[in-house]
């Protein structure tokens, strides 16, 4: 018996074309919204990561430039100071009197009344210091002149401890005495202005400091055999006393320093010589606290884009801090408790709490700290400080003496916290859009049959390029009122595609004509709200000193062309220099060097620029016959960047470097440039600039100024 060939083909397949089409629209829905949700969170991880690490190694590389400097300045004024003549006479005059004091017999009852004010005023300090009783014998002067200096011009100084160097003449009638009088102001002044904690003076042959500024208790005191002969001060000395060398320079690195309450202390030194022997030691003692401010940002921390936790810190070769920590500064019970959650030592928490401060006593061993420290800069996660996984930049500093490492580091949960909110946004679109997959899936599998292939081949062939596809309308129903709108809709697209490839080129030159280039390629791919910050780039302001008058009787059309064709000239150099225009309001130009292209030189650049603004200025006007000229302002520092508008766009500049730079050029000369601190600081050994003293600025009071001699 054979089977009815009609009801085999009468019978429902299996698994139709509306099961089928229902599937795979779910499938290729469901595969789309996951490959695009994973693509999206890995790109936008990976950009995020190394955005950070950007900043990260730009905020590291400006505070070790700066801590760099800071050294450099502090061995060029010492290295001036111990070459004159002024620390060269008081050396010799110092050492004379302090030999006619040792040979004297020290007076009845000094002794015990210098170590009466030991036993009040500094010995209860030192064991609270050091975690013990130690004698005051271990800290006492040795020799007669250490007890005679430390008497009249400590124990009997009338001024408050903190302002000793007030005292001129202890008025005791001694030798010593008559050359402070002459020599202490003049060496107070110079340790005032180059901004030295303390000014030691040292003889280099018995390693006594037979002078000091500020008179702490390490002053008349032997180097060699007194108190502090293991001091990082003796060390200086020891080393700086046998070179006879004029360019020498001996730092040694900061340590706890008891005359100065145990603060972290550092000392650069250099030889005085006379007639070609060292007589002395010219001792500059630095301060821990200019180098924190540096590195920690006066502690504003949120304010240089670090976030709630992260910072920058340095390290030394003993792995011990040589900057404060902001977790120290901003909530100390949480410090200690981190502390010794992480097991940190006892006695090391413990100094911690004595001396007040973790420089010098935590110690932080890290693969950020040990790679910074062997002179290797990089970036990555490293488990940091506290034990918590971080992003960090790290990198050796270049400062002769002394081997420290510099880190800049953020927590990891807090750098990825944006996408972790994307990762959620992510779920939520891609489970909404499979919702939308399945209905519109469903509803399509159901209304679709026989032409829908004649369709999709037609539209597969469209797709892949083909303009000149035709479906045929085998049908008056919906499908075949579909196969023919797909076919007016082939003839319209093609027409419109070429419409818009013209429109599009001509956008793109109108969009690159209002924005610069790297700018408008971030807005054609998308990207809403552009807002950038730059640390450092240069500003400029110029504007045509008597233009209205000029213009006020002239034709428009001859004013337009005369602007029009000074500004034109202006562009060109502006291009040439790498310098970016940002706008032109009336008679005024602005532009910006170092941005959106980061440049070193940007303001050598925009001087350059201004020389010829100015050049350009006096050429058009005699080509034109009119009395014109321009007058420029110029400043460096950091601004905040973004594309304004949405209608009609446009790339603008904020921040108080713009607003300063506005004002240079408001209060200038005309015909001439006016720059900023920044500005001549940066390149003062490149160019000629004059000093126009203090200028008076709206919002910011006295301002320094500069002319450029062109």
């Amino acid at each position: 018996m054979s089977a009815d060939p009609s009801s085999a083909a009468d019978r429902p397949t299996r698994w139709g074309l509306t099961v089928k089409l229902f599937g795979a629209l779910l499938l290729l829905g469901g595969l789309a919204v996951l490959v695009t949700s994973v693509l999206g969170y890995v790109r936008a991880r990976d950009a995020l990561e190394e955005s950070i690490y950007q900043q990260l190694t730009v905020a590291r590389q400006t505070k070790a430039r700066q801590v760099e400097e800071y050294f450099r300045t502090v061995r060029q004024d010492l290295l001036l100071l111990a070459h004159s003549k002024m620390v060269v006479e008081a050396t010799r005059g110092f050492r004379t009197a302090v030999e006619q004091l040792d040979q004297a017999p020290l007076p009845d009852g000094l002794r015990p009344k210098v170590e009466a004010w030991y036993e009040a005023h500094y010995m209860p300090d030192v064991r609270r210091l050091l975690g013990q009783d130690v004698p005051l014998t271990d800290y006492m002067p040795v020799s007669t002149s250490g007890l005679y200096l430390q008497d009249h011009y400590i124990v009997d100084n009338p001024h408050p401890a903190n302002r000793r160097d007030l005292l001129d003449d202890a008025h005791d009638g001694s030798n010593y005495s008559q050359v402070h009088a002459i020599h202490h102001p003049l060496l107070r002044a110079a340790a005032v202005t180059v901004g030295f904690d303390d000014f030691l003076i040292a003889d280099a042959k018995s390693g006594s400091v037979i002078y000091g500024t500020d008179k702490e208790v390490d002053f008349g005191t032997s180097l060699q055999r007194g108190p502090y002969r293991a001091t990082n001060l003796a060390a200086a000395v020891a080393r700086c006393a046998g070179r006879a060398d004029p360019s020498a320079i001996c730092l040694e690195d900061f340590s706890a320093y008891l005359p100065s309450n145990g603060e972290p202390n550092a000392f650069m030194a250099a030889p005085v010589i006379d007639q070609g022997a060292v007589v002395g030691v010219l001792v500059a003692q630095l301060s821990i606290a200019a180098i924190d401010r540096v590195v920690t940002g006066g502690r504003r921390w949120r304010q240089e884009g670090f976030g709630a936790t992260g910072e920058a810190y340095l390290v030394g070769p003993d792995f011990l801090l040589r900057s404060g920590g902001r977790l120290f500064h901003e909530d100390r019970d949480r410090y200690f408790a981190e502390l010794e959650a992480e097991g940190e030592p006892a006695e090391e928490i413990a100094a911690i709490k004595r001396y007040g401060s973790p420089v010098l006593h935590q110690r932080i061993d890290t693969q950020a700290t040990r790679a910074a420290l062997g002179g290797l800069e990089g970036t990555g996660r490293v488990i940091g400080n506290y034990g918590k996984p971080t992003l960090a930049s790290w990198g050796p500093l270049d400062i002769p003496g002394v081997r420290w490492g510099l880190i800049a580091k953020i927590e990891t949960a807090e750098a990825f916290a944006p996408i972790q909110r994307l990762e959620r946004d992510l779920l939520i679109v891609g489970g909404l859009t499979l919702v939308a997959v399945i209905s519109i899936g469903g509803w399509l599998s159901r209304s679709l049959t026989g032409p829908l292939r004649d369709l999709t081949a037609g539209a597969r062939r469209f797709a892949a390029g083909d303009g000149s596809v035709r479906v045929a309308a085998r049908s008056r129903d919906e499908i075949g009122q579909l196969c023919l709108a797909f076919n007016s809709m082939v003839d319209d697209i093609s027409r419109k595609n070429v419409v818009i490839e013209d429109k599009n080129r001509e956008n793109e030159a109108l969009l690159l004509n209002v924005l610069p280039g790297p700018i408008a390629n971030r807005l054609r791919g998308g990207e809403q709200g552009i807002a950038d910050g730059f640390a450092n780039v240069t500003v400029l302001f110029a504007d045509l000193v008597g233009f209205t008058e000029l213009t006020s009787e002239m034709p428009p059309q001859e004013v337009v062309t005369l602007l029009n064709g000074l500004f034109t000239r202006f562009d060109t150099a502006a291009q040439e220099l790498g310098i970016e225009k940002i706008k032109t309001v009336g008679d005024a130009y602005m532009a910006v060097c170092g941005m959106p292209n980061v440049v070193a030189d940007h303001a050598e650049r925009m001087v350059r620029m201004a020389i010829r603004m100015v050049h350009i200025a006096r050429e058009h006007a005699l080509e034109h016959r009119v009395s014109m000229q321009v007058r420029v302002g110029i400043n460096s520092g950091p601004v905040v960047a973004g594309v304004i508008g949405k209608s009609k766009y446009i790339y603008d500049l904020w921040g108080d470097t713009v607003n300063l730079a506005s004002r240079m050029e408001s209060t200038g000369v005309p015909g001439a440039i006016q720059v900023t601190r920044p500005v001549y600081e940066q390149l003062k050994d490149k160019f000629a600039f004059e000093p126009r003293g203090a200028i008076e600025v709206k919002g910011k009071g006295k301002v320094e100024a500069w002319l450029l001699k062109l």
